[in-house]
């Protein structure tokens, strides 16, 4: 789905959202339209990658691990269209090994979800890395972190939930009481 929240001519700096669930990456440009950005979402790389070439952002926000090629190799892309755009990444699955290549192919920032809009914008315009940018006080909850495997699991297999259960080794009824206890968000 590619959605053009606003004309990139009206000014605003502009910004790409990419991340395949579409409800954050809907409630993150509405949050960024808030802040002064001109928003366009996509919900993949080969959509994000048709945006960007029609218009280059100026910033994007870009989900590490979606469906098709990866927000790694979506940073290449970008930074080809335009070298100034400044990308941050967005992961719930963060990795050192991944986030030292995010920053190698030109990412300004790579962030662990959950990730709040004022988190985000911070990174932004961090410029170059920013030592000074404060650090989450608590590791998430083993409840959280669980809850975001799920997910994560779940998503691949296209939100099946028999088919999450037997990937995860886990009862399917288990797992469906699991996904209706959402975990807090640290």
């Amino acid at each position: 789905m590619i959605n053009n929240a606003m004309s990139p001519l009206d000014g605003l700096p502009t910004l790409l959202v990419v991340d395949d669930d579409e409800i954050f990456a809907q409630t993150l440009s509405r949050a960024m339209i808030k802040r002064g950005f001109s928003v366009m979402t996509a919900n993949n790389a080969g959509d994000a990658t048709r945006l960007a070439s029609a218009s280059p952002p100026d910033y994007a926000v870009i989900d590490l691990k979606m469906p098709g090629e990866s927000g790694l190799s979506l940073i290449r892309i970008l930074k080809e269209f335009s070298s100034s755009t400044t990308i941050v990444v967005l992961t719930g699955y963060a990795s050192i090994a991944t986030a030292v290549e995010a920053i190698k192919l030109g990412a300004t920032s790579y962030l662990a979800k959950p990730a709040n809009a004022d988190e985000i914008l911070q990174a932004l315009h961090s410029g170059e890395g920013d030592d000074l940018i404060p650090m989450a006080n608590s590791p998430l909850s083993v409840d959280r972190m669980e809850w975001e495997h799920i997910q994560r699991v779940l998503s691949e297999n296209q939100g099946n939930i028999s088919a999450t259960a037997r990937s995860l080794n886990m009862h399917r009824r288990t797992l469906q009481r699991k996904l209706l206890k959402r975990p807090a968000k640290s």
